[in-house]
């Protein structure tokens, strides 16, 4: 009962009968009250036999016998009938006011949560995005409604947090090699800097940051839009992680990381196999790889592990988890660790475009498969990369 009450379409339908109800109540008291100013007139102007005589007849219950019929038709003034027909006008003359009022009243209430999301809106059109629509007294559906627009401008605040976050994180990374380009090249042509293979090797070093910035840019935008380009085959995870590995070796071995590595046996029976974008695979392992690099060195050790478990629906899934020995994730990242430009307070990024992880985190989303984080067996940080097998 409790739960059809808070239907809006229920309570509003007993608000308008209570109306009606009201409005006939006010009715029926404006008629009675104006006959009885009537009765009270016609009983004032009787001669004192006539008034003896009819109080008699009333007091035998006796009101409505020929006598006293006779009596009301000798002595009233005007005609009954348009006198009945006064009483109603009367009536209707208070009770539609009154009707009218608590009709409006009615419509003020249960719209009122309405004028207020229409205030807010109007505000969040102007660029207002701190304003909510106050809930009131609305119940059900209404309530529900409030705390979905409100939810929405949420939202949009939270959005257009981040967008401005972001466009200045971004003017801030392309500031960087720009200022570095601009003054190394400044003082080349002013002969400051001698114009040697080392001096173009660091220009080319801060355009090459320029451009995987860009790239790393284009590739968010992409995704974020729904267009990004995918080739998706069967490929088997566990082979291409071995050859990724492989290829970054070279940076493992100068950052003094000890490698290790548990990859299923190559049997041919496609336990490994997932349906995927092979370069778009390539460049998380590579970013999950890096992030050990840049930000987990002081550990020395690198833990990568392929292998094939078993969703809470029983269905198989392959799963990649790369792990260090790093000082983890910082506090205030735990709970966004695939935020854009991420960066722990007082860490000045070297290298990398900050957005190696929100890349992972849409590559991974795009192709149907899921990425979480958590602690490694040794403190640092774990990345885990799921995805259905094929």
């Amino acid at each position: 009962m409790a739960l059809g009450l808070n239907r809006i379409w229920v309570r509003f339908g007993l608000w308008i009968t209570a109306a009606v109800l009201l409005a006939i109540a006010a009715l029926a008291t404006g008629v009675l009250a104006f006959s009885e100013l009537q009765y009270r007139e016609f009983y004032r102007h009787l001669p004192t036999p006539i008034k003896t005589e009819l109080e008699s007849l009333k007091s035998q219950d006796l009101e409505d016998s020929p006598r006293a019929l006779q009596i009301y038709s000798e002595y009233w003034e005007g005609d009954r009938l348009f006198g009945e027909k006064w009483s109603l006008v009367i009536g209707l003359a208070v009770s539609l006011p009154f009707g009218m009022a608590v009709g409006f009243w009615i419509s003020r209430r249960i719209t009122s949560p309405l004028a207020s999301m229409v205030e807010v809106a109007a505000r969040v059109e102007r660029g207002d995005l701190a304003s909510r629509a106050v809930k009131g007294n609305a119940h059900g559906e209404m309530a529900e409604m409030i705390e979905a627009f409100n939810g929405m401008v949420d939202s949009l605040e939270t959005l257009e947090s981040e967008r401005l976050a972001t466009a200045a994180s971004i003017s801030h990374e392309l500031r960087t090699p720009l200022t570095v380009l601009q003054a190394r090249l400044h003082a080349i042509c002013d002969g400051v800097i001698e114009s040697n293979q080392a001096e173009m090797k660091t220009l080319l070093s801060q355009v090459e940051h320029l451009g995987r910035l860009v790239g790393d840019l284009h590739t968010l935008s992409m995704a974020d839009a729904g267009q990004l380009s995918l080739r998706k085959e069967r490929i088997d995870l566990a082979t291409l992680v071995g050859d990724v590995v492989d290829e970054l070796r070279p940076q493992l071995q100068q950052s003094k990381m000890a490698l290790s590595m548990e990859l299923p046996v190559q049997d041919g029976d496609g336990s490994t196999d997932i349906r995927a974008d092979a370069d778009r695979m390539r460049q998380i392992i590579t970013n999950l790889i890096n992030n050990a690099l840049r930000h987990a060195s002081s550990g020395h050790w690198l833990g990568i592990r392929v292998q094939t478990s078993h969703n809470a629906l029983g269905e198989p899934w392959v799963t990649l988890e790369v792990s260090d020995a790093g000082p983890g994730l910082a506090d205030d990242l735990r709970a966004h660790p695939f935020q854009r430009f991420a960066q722990a307070p007082g860490i000045r990024r070297r290298e990398g475009s900050g957005l190696g992880l929100s890349i992972v985190k849409a590559l991974v989303t795009s192709q149907g498969g899921s990425v979480s984080t958590g602690q490694s067996e040794r403190g640092g940080a774990l990345f885990t990369v799921q995805f259905p097998r094929y």
